[in-house]
Formats: structure tokens, C-alpha cells, sequence
């Protein structure tokens, strides 16, 4: 078989830590927008009662819970793609990273989160089985969110 090329990582990835504070960011953000403290809270918000403002609100808020969802699975998919890569580029000799190798020669690095990487999680490292499952659910929901929530 012909070597595959090796995937070139962009660093680009978000660090949770830098998720959470943007999270933030936007959140006190939006309260602030929301809130009598905008100078523009009388032109934008004028004919609205208080709860109509506060349901706005908490709904901006619920949104990007949702994104910030979306950003957070995206950076853990690619942390676990990344590993899964390495281990293989470096060839490393645990058992996990053997079953890697093995997925990579099949597919390369087209290969399915849900379909190859966690199974070998699963079946060749001492992460609780649990652990895959919520992994999977919270793979779900992204899937759902990233596909327009149908």
C-alpha cells in the first residue's frame, strides 16, 4: 500500500479554558445589553414590557449555551482526532495505540469518532465504559445541534 500522507494540525484549536472565558465574555455581555445600563436600552427595547426583555434575554442566553456547546464537543473531537493521529504517526506500542493503527490502515484519517475511535477507547484503554457513553450522547446532541437541530 502507497504511505499516506500525514494530516498537517493547524494549532488553531481552542484550549476549554479559552471556551470558557469567551463564554463568559459574551454572557456578561449580553446581561449588560439587556440590562437599563445600555444607553441604548430605551430605543431598543422601547414597547417592550419587562418580562418580554427578560424572555429575550434568557433566550440569547439559551443560544449561546448552545453554541458554546457546539464549540466545546468540536474542540474535545478534535483533541481526541489529534491523539488519535499521533499515536499512530508515533507509533507508539500500548494497546490503544496498536488498535489505532490498525483503524489507520483501514481508513487513514477519515476515520468516524463514533464509529472507530471511542470503540477502541472502549475496548483497549481502563476509561469506564460509562464514560464512552456519555461521550457518545454528548456526540448526539453536537450532531443535532451542527445539523440544524432536527
Amino acid at each position: 500500500m502507497a504511505r499516506r500522507r500525514r494530516v498537517v494540525f493547524s494549532n488553531r484549536h481552542l484550549a476549554p479554558d479559552e471556551i470558557s472565558q469567551h463564554h463568559r465574555d459574551i454572557e456578561i455581555a449580553l446581561r449588560n445589553y439587556f440590562s437599563r445600563e445600555n444607553p441604548r436600552f430605551e430605543i431598543r427595547f422601547a414597547g417592550y414590557t419587562p418580562d418580554e426583555v427578560r424572555n429575550e434575554m434568557n433566550a440569547r442566553l439559551e443560544e449561546h449555551e448552545r453554541t458554546t456547546s457546539l464549540n466545546l464537543l468540536a474542540a474535545l473531537e478534535a483533541a481526541f482526532r489529534i491523539d488519535f493521529l499521533q499515536r499512530c504517526y508515533e507509533r507508539r506500542k500500548d494497546r490503544l495505540s496498536r488498535a489505532f493503527r490498525h483503524v489507520y490502515t483501514q481508513k487513514g484519517s477519515r476515520v468516524s469518532l463514533e464509529g472507530d475511535i471511542l470503540p477502541a477507547w472502549r475496548e483497549n484503554s481502563s476509561v469506564p465504559q460509562r464514560i464512552i457513553s456519555s461521550l457518545r450522547d454528548a456526540f448526539r446532541y453536537r450532531h443535532w445541534l451542527a445539523h440544524g437541530r432536527y
